[in-house]
């Protein structure tokens, strides 16, 4: 049979496809929620990714650390080649629904939807597959299955395994249980915040609790940090540009009766404006350089990882757009008003090219909403089937858009 020339024609035959694999797209999102692996972790739920697009006859590769997967199919020799991508670990919770899927290991579970956005890629690149001889001509693209998004390291390992290589924009679905199903979130520009975890080391002299006199001790340094932070920080930024910094994590001494040597705070910066960041830290120095010289202690500042804002590029999203509006009606396309203050490690690739990240409604009309994080998190699943077209119908959208581009005078 003779290749379609048009995405649209690709379009209706992908979205058939997709329809037809719905109960099968259910399926793997309730196999992988059953079966969660955390960060770090990911190998069963990489060998069973890497055995569906075997049995769909895809060419595959799984990066050095033997999680996460890289497909790419299509014409070998197109001059473009557009991505998508779905995050595959799952968080360190216990489930507490009751569900035929619900997780069957303690204290793991996918409270953030990446056995959705797993699924809703798999179900994309499961069509791809089924209708590859129905294509457009020189349509090419790229499914990253990628590990340790909640640690925020996946995204990092993946582009060293060459993930965003020879590719020209990548694209990325994530839920929302606040919009209902068969809605879709959009926002141009900045969608998440810059997210820095930082570390504060305080070491003093620790000692007889008795004797607190014969110490430098670096517990009310401690709670002194945690005030200053508080309270000043917010002082040093512009109070129009949303600026939040937490600290989760305090952890000094052993015993109720020994004043500790040392104290560690652990915590995060979120910011919005480019560069919001780098104010807050400097602050946090200057706090901590006050507190070594009243508190006779010393004060170590670490950011061990940095991520920065995902920022959807304006042609991308308004390709992915276009491709959605001919799957929901216009009301359903919903604004999001303002950019989310967490962090997502999808931005990395948005160093290397061109990307938009899209929210998908998964709520239940006329129930309450189950948060993301939570350990009663589920979805609706007809959000499943719509957000594989989503993803399949926004590469489409993308390649005949360049080839629009491409052949202008």
């Amino acid at each position: 049979m003779p290749k379609p020339q048009t995405a649209e024609n690709a379009a209706q035959r992908l979205d058939a496809a997709i329809d037809a694999l719905d109960s099968r797209i259910r399926g793997i999102r309730r196999f992988l929620h059953a079966h969660p692996e955390p960060s770090g972790e990911e190998f069963q739920t990489t060998a069973y990714l890497a055995d569906l697009a075997q049995d769909a006859g895809l060419d595959f590769r799984i990066p050095r650390s033997g999680r996460g997967l890289i497909i790419d199919a299509g014409t070998p020799a197109a001059q473009r080649r557009f991505a998508l991508r779905a995050d595959i670990d799952a968080l360190r919770l216990h489930d507490e629904k009751s569900v035929d899927y619900r997780s069957r290991a303690s204290n793991r579970m996918h409270a953030c939807g990446h056995d959705a956005h797993t699924a809703m890629a798999a179900g994309a690149v499961l069509a791809l597959a089924e209708c590859a001889e129905n294509l457009p001509h020189g349509f090419a693209w790229r499914a990253v299955f990628q590990p340790e998004e909640e640690t925020a390291t996946g995204a990092l390992a993946m582009i060293e395994d060459g993930a965003v290589n020879g590719i020209d924009a990548i694209i990325a679905l994530h839920v929302d249980p606040t919009l209902s199903v068969g809605e879709i979130g959009y926002r141009h520009g900045a969608l998440t915040a810059t997210c820095e975890e930082f570390h504060i080391t305080i070491e003093g002299r620790g000692g007889h609790g008795a004797r607190p006199h014969t110490t430098d001790d670096p517990v009310p340094a401690a709670a002194l940090a945690v005030q200053m932070i508080y309270s000043l920080v917010p002082r040093a930024v512009d109070a129009r540009s949303p600026t939040v910094v937490s600290i989760g994590m305090i952890e000094g001494g052993v015993n109720p009766n020994v004043i500790p040597n040392e104290v560690a705070l652990r915590g995060t910066i979120r910011t919005i404006e480019p560069g919001g960041e780098d104010t807050v830290r400097a602050r946090i120095g200057e706090i901590l350089a006050g507190i070594e010289r009243a508190a006779n202690v010393r004060c170590r500042l670490d950011t061990p990882y940095r991520i920065g804002a995902v920022r959807n590029d304006l042609t991308v999203t308004n390709r992915c757009l276009k491709a959605a509006r001919d799957l929901v009606t216009g009301d359903n396309l919903v604004p999001v008003p303002q950019p989310s203050m967490g962090g997502e490690d999808f931005a990395h690739y948005l160093d290397h090219a061109p990307g938009c990240m899209l929210r998908l409604g998964v709520g239940f009309p006329g129930e309450p909403v189950r948060h993301l994080h939570s350990n009663t998190f589920d979805i609706h699943e007809d959000a499943l089937a719509l957000g594989a077209k989503v993803l399949v119908r926004s590469l489409l959208e993308l390649h005949a858009a360049a080839d629009d581009e491409q052949s202008a005078p």
